[in-house]
Order: C-alpha cells, then sequence, then structure tokens
C-alpha cells in the first residue's frame, strides 16, 4: 500500500506543520472480528443519538457481538398521539434499521444487505413503556449464507413484536430484507 504524502499546515506561528491526512474509512477487524469501517462503529455507538431514534425517545442496547439488541421507548409527549398512545410512526422507528444493521455486521463485507419492506400491525394501543427485541442465531446466519450459495439473492422475512410492560402485544412488525454477495 503507497503510503500518502504528508500535508503542509501553517501553525499559529507562521512555520510549516506537517501533518498526516486522516484515513478515513479503513477497514478494521474489532474483538468479535467483524469486519467495519470506523464510522460504521461509531454509528453504532452513537446509535441513541441519531436524530430519528433521539427524537422520538427510542434507546437501545446492544449485546457486545452485535447478534441482539432490546429496544425501547416510554410515553412523553412529543412521541404521543392525539389520543395519549405511542404515536404509530415512533412505534415502526424502533424496529426500523435493526435487523438490516445485525445483518450487515454479522455476514461481514462480503454481502450486501438492504431493507426491502416492512408492514406493521397494531394490535393495541401503547401506553407507558414499550420494548422490542431483535435476535440473530447461527441458524439463521447458516441458513443465509446457503442459500446464497444457489441464488442470486436471499429475502428473509423477520417478526419483531413491540411489547407494553406487562408483555402485551402493541404493534407486530414483518420486515423483509434484501442480501446478496458482492
Amino acid at each position: 500500500m503507497a503510503t500518502r504524502p504528508l500535508e503542509k499546515r501553517p501553525s499559529r506561528n507562521g512555520r510549516p506543520l506537517f501533518v498526516e491526512p486522516p484515513k478515513f474509512h479503513a477497514c478494521v477487524y474489532d474483538r468479535y472480528n467483524t469486519m467495519s469501517t470506523k464510522l460504521q462503529r461509531l454509528m453504532l455507538r452513537s446509535i441513541n443519538i441519531w436524530p430519528p431514534l433521539l427524537g422520538a425517545g427510542i434507546r437501545t442496547k446492544w449485546s457486545p457481538d452485535r447478534k441482539s439488541v432490546t429496544v425501547e421507548m416510554k410515553l412523553r409527549f412529543w412521541n404521543r398521539n392525539y389520543v395519549g398512545t405511542h404515536y404509530g410512526g415512533s412505534l415502526y422507528s424502533m424496529t426500523d434499521p435493526f435487523y438490516m444493521l445485525m445483518l450487515m455486521e454479522s455476514l461481514g463485507p462480503d454481502y450486501i444487505v438492504w431493507d426491502k419492506a416492512a408492514s406493521i400491525r397494531f394490535r393495541k394501543p401503547g401506553k407507558g413503556r414499550v420494548k422490542a427485541e431483535f435476535r440473530l442465531t447461527e441458524q439463521q446466519l447458516d441458513e443465509i449464507r446457503t442459500e446464497l450459495t444457489t441464488k442470486p439473492k436471499y429475502e428473509p422475512t423477520f417478526l419483531v413484536e413491540v411489547k407494553d410492560e406487562a408483555g402485551d402485544v402493541v404493534a407486530e412488525v414483518q420486515k423483509v430484507l434484501h442480501v446478496r454477495k458482492k
């Protein structure tokens, strides 16, 4: 790999300061042997302050291996609808990017993963704190890898239940993802 030249930048005292240019998108292996860029790792760590989730009051807790995540949302005045229950868009936002992110992290850089479709079915009004749990098993990952050995693309479907504090299902979200090899 060729090295990049150092840049000359003026310092406060007028003498040139030699600075190595930043290395963006350098791929590294982390301790769980998943390959990701520094930017992607930063985004996963700071997903709780990503505006669509922060604005809805959504909080996430990732497992160390990134194969499971728990997402919670308290009922607040800014995510409440006209009748005083959770706004449906916020309930959907709780489930939007997580299976895609988990598959990208688990399958690695040789695969392309996109959200393709989703549908939400509201079962009862959401009040108080609601929670959704996402889990990926090795069996699911093996199934995806196996399907892609014979097909150009695979579109797995995942079902996520959003539950209230009593454990009752508030909403069911069905996610369809598009996965293919690079």
